[in-house]
């Protein structure tokens, strides 16, 4: 096992989402463990909806992080995963991590066309993200004072993305322990979405509400926003399912992969607070 390990090390690794919220970290965390990445976005060439673009980006490399660019659920993304996961076994790259979400039924399909393409693989399965409240669609509604939500009062282990990255980089360096395995990593308590929002407001200042909606009401306010009919349709059926309560409780795999703690949801929303992230 310590040799398999060591030979990881000069390993190239393709990070597909390299600007993303969780890519950007996996390249940070990946060179840190010291491997050479090579980033994989639109702007380096790289497009989910071209296949003629995946193979120039995949040829010499060791290993692939994947991250389906919409949701890991969507039909596309079955389909995406597993066209590419089986061109990059043909191309050598035989070492793939899938980013997946804990609890989400719709994204079985896509982890099975990964386990079925030959690869080598590891499923990452993480709980809702922290950051979810600091980067991304959610941060405007919280910077103007409020989040509407279809999350009632339902208890969350919010993991932080930087667990997410650095549980990807081990799988990646600690030889085949982790292939043909699925890690489930969330934050190390459980919080309401209510509950988040108050930490957040308290560490801000300010006062920033919570307000619950069921989900087919989020769905139509979504489309009043212009998302198109099919995706919104889509998220309801994907947060009726999430947001029911079943991803109430704990998981280790934080601690398994990495031997220390996760991050606390108050570490990330001090250091946010700090950075300014939620002012107006």
């Amino acid at each position: 096992m310590a040799d398999d390990a060591a030979n990881t090390q000069d390993m190239t690794v393709v990070v597909t989402g390299a600007s993303g919220r969780t890519g950007s970290r996996v390249v940070e965390a990946a060179r840190a463990a010291g491997l050479t990445v090579r980033t994989a976005s639109r702007a380096r060439g790289f497009d989910w909806e071209d296949p003629a673009t995946w193979a120039r980006t995949l040829r010499g490399a060791g290993a692939a992080y994947l991250v389906y660019p919409s949701d890991v659920g969507t039909p596309a993304a079955a389909e995406g995963v597993g066209a590419l996961a089986r061109e990059a076994v043909g191309l050598g790259v035989r070492r793939l991590v899938l980013l997946s979400a804990r609890g989400e039924e719709q994204a079985r399909a896509t982890e099975e066309a990964l386990r079925t393409s030959g690869a080598d693989w590891t499923v990452v399965r993480a709980a809702w993200f922290a950051q979810n409240f600091s980067e991304g669609p959610l941060l405007d509604e919280m910077r103007r004072g409020g989040l509407v939500f279809p999350a009632g009062e339902v208890r969350e282990p919010f993991v932080d993305v930087r667990d997410v990255a650095d549980v990807v980089a081990a799988t990646l360096t600690c030889g085949s322990r982790y292939v043909g395995r699925t890690v489930e990593i969330a934050g190390p308590r459980l919080l309401s979405f209510r509950d988040a929002v108050a930490e957040v407001s308290a560490a801000t200042g300010g006062e920033i509400t919570y307000t619950p909606v069921p989900a087919r009401a989020y769905g139509e306010a979504l489309t009043g926003f212009g998302v198109p009919p099919e995706e919104a349709g889509f998220l309801v059926e994907v947060f009726e399912g999430l947001l029911d309560g079943r991803n109430a409780h704990l998981t280790d795999g934080v601690r398994e992969v990495l031997g220390r703690e996760p991050r606390d949801f108050s570490d990330f929303v001090r250091e946010a607070a700090a950075a300014g992230t939620w002012q107006a």
